[in-house]
């Protein structure tokens, strides 16, 4: 039994309580007792196991009585945190008697609860007195959740209200008495009905009423959100109904655009091409010219406009390009470096630009993505422009070219495309620009400003006024036709015009673009006027821009641009003959 029970108690025999019910031991002892009730126990087995056996008159074996033991303290270091203990260590005597041990004081009895309580602390084992909690954990007691609604906070909970906000019923009631007005709210049905235009959540938001852990809303800030609401509403329909209107009105334009052009393509490919020499300079061909070519016959008409008067054949082409494919295999071969540095050599070596050609491919048009490299029409580009190279070694590869190159094979064939990229190039102003010859340059640049006189005065002089020359803008525009600075649709319609009136027509949309742009250029510096020209808006339009070009006037004290080109030339051609050879150089 004493095994069992120390397998139950850890190891530890249970201590019993003390004689009489447990209500021997005087209060104040609540530390000491268990381990002095033990030590008695185990002193009383020892001297039980000791004592002999009396057989009685009735036969029994009884155990003989010993004298009692002394009791005494005994010192067991508890280390605990108890001030109880502590205080209660303290209280003991200093001076104990010799033997280490005091007599046992008679214990006065006790109370029943008192005796009770005793009882349950001696009955503690080893284990469970040193790992049990001096004191008692007071356990919370669970409130019951009040059912509140919830507020608005950034982080966590907000704690529920005692006093909870009005109903919206209640405080209108109050109001009503307090001022003697009624309101009549709108149904809530009808809240949001007959709306077209649905507001963002944020828009709509102030309509909604305030969380519950906020004040309510007064009658009047209801009526005045309201009335903002309504307001936003009102604005947001009226810009979303103009918005409309425009987009339709740009459909329209773009159905009649659609259906002039292919009404104009019945006229062009039955009418006028058939009869190209004899119709090409009526009025009738004119008008329908500055309106736009349809795409479908544009580069057709734009072969016929250019001509051929280098008498470029297909097979010249192929020729060409297979010595331009030669100079790029032996490029590849050897080092370029060399060749490039030695390019002013002469003017064979001109050829050597057929480098650059690659390096300028891959930043034309890089919007469309068809002739950067792996693009479909990267290979043959490069071959046209790589021929004309080799067509043309005096002239050889300037940065411009690619675009009208681009432009051409958009609409032509490959081997069309560079018959007129030949063609188009050998006319005195893009020659002049091309071969960059500055003397017939400052020409054109002369008799722009000119007609830049007659046409914006004030623009011409605010102009002066910074020192803003033509070539700042002018050579980016003409260098690459427009095709840079202008959309692409725009661009090819300028080229449209372009093909019918020649180089004048490149000057005019000048003007015109500096026109259209006029209010604005004014307010400018010479900084914000050059980025401006260079880098134009994209939405530019079409018909702003023709308009403005037609406003233009193409005279100059009853000289035509011919003319007053014409007439620069000569007396360059007079001050060049009066200057001595010393001037000269």
């Amino acid at each position: 039994e004493e095994e069992e029970a120390k397998l139950q108690n850890g190891g530890f025999l249970p201590c019993p309580p003390g004689p009489g019910a447990g209500g021997d031991f005087p209060a104040g002892t609540a530390l000491e007792e268990p381990l002095r009730n033990c030590r008695l126990r185990s002193e009383a087995e020892r001297r039980a196991q000791a004592a002999p056996v009396v057989r009685t008159s009735r036969g029994r074996g009884e155990i003989a009585p010993l004298p009692p033991a002394p009791l005494g303290f005994t010192d067991v270091n508890l280390n605990s945190r108890n001030t109880y203990e502590v205080s209660r260590r303290r209280s003991a005597p200093e001076h104990l008697p010799t033997g280490g041990t005091a007599p046992a004081a008679p214990a006065p009895p006790q109370e029943p609860a008192e005796r009770a309580q005793r009882a349950g602390i001696a009955g503690i084992s080893f284990a469970e007195f040193f790992t049990r909690n001096f004191f008692t954990k007071r356990t919370k007691e669970l409130k019951p959740a009040v059912q509140s609604a919830p507020g608005w906070k950034l982080f966590g909970k907000v704690p529920p209200r005692e006093n909870l906000p009005k109903d919206s019923k209640i405080i209108q009631q109050e109001y009503e008495a307090r001022t003697g007005r009624m309101y009549k709210p709108p149904p809530p049905s009808a809240r949001r009905k007959n709306i077209e235009f649905e507001p963002l959540s944020t828009t709509a938001l102030i309509l909604e009423d305030r969380p519950a852990n906020l004040p309510a809303k007064s009658v009047e800030e209801a009526l005045r959100h309201r009335q903002e609401y309504d307001e936003m509403v009102a604005e947001a329909k009226k810009r979303e109904i103009k918005e409309a209107h425009k987009r339709k009105k740009i459909m329209r334009e773009r159905f009649k655009q659609e259906e002039n052009i292919a009404s104009a393509m019945v006229i062009w490919v039955n009418e006028i091409l058939p009869n190209w020499e004899g119709m090409r300079a009526t009025r009738r061909v004119r008008e329908l010219w500055w309106q736009g070519l349809p795409p479908s016959v544009r580069g057709k008409v734009w072969s016929l406009a250019v001509g051929n008067e280098l008498n470029i054949t297909p097979e010249l082409y192929e020729i060409f390009l297979s010595r331009a494919k030669e100079r790029w295999k032996s490029f590849s071969e050897t080092s370029s470096e060399n060749d490039v540095e030695d390019a002013g050599a002469s003017v064979a070596d001109r050829e050597a630009s057929l480098e650059l050609i690659k390096l300028d491919i891959s930043r034309t048009f890089p919007s469309l993505y068809i002739f950067q490299k792996g693009g479909p029409y990267h290979d043959l580009l490069h071959s046209v422009l790589g021929a004309y190279t080799c067509y043309r070694p005096d002239v050889g590869y300037v940065q411009g070219m690619s675009f009208i190159a681009a432009v051409l094979i958009l609409n032509l064939e490959e081997a069309d495309a560079f018959i007129a990229f030949a063609n188009l190039l050998n006319k005195p102003c893009q020659l002049a620009f091309f071969r960059v010859d500055h003397s017939m340059m400052l020409k054109y640049f002369a008799a722009f400003e000119v007609f830049f006189e007659e046409n914006l005065p004030k623009l011409f002089l605010h102009f002066k006024s910074y020192s803003l020359t033509p070539d700042i803008y002018l050579i980016d525009w003409i260098f690459t036709l427009y095709s840079k600075s202008l959309p692409l649709d725009l661009a090819c319609r300028v080229w449209d015009v372009f093909c019918r009136d020649g180089e004048e027509f490149l000057f005019r949309t000048g003007l015109g673009i500096l026109r259209l742009y006029e209010d604005i250029l004014l307010q400018m510096d010479f900084i914000h006027i050059a980025q401006f020209l260079t880098k134009l808006p994209e939405d530019i339009t079409s018909e702003k821009l023709f308009s403005c070009i037609a406003a233009i006037q193409m005279q100059n004290s009853n000289k035509k641009w011919a003319q007053v080109f014409a007439s620069l030339m000569k007396d360059n051609k007079e001050g060049d003959k009066n200057h001595s050879p010393a001037l000269k150089s």
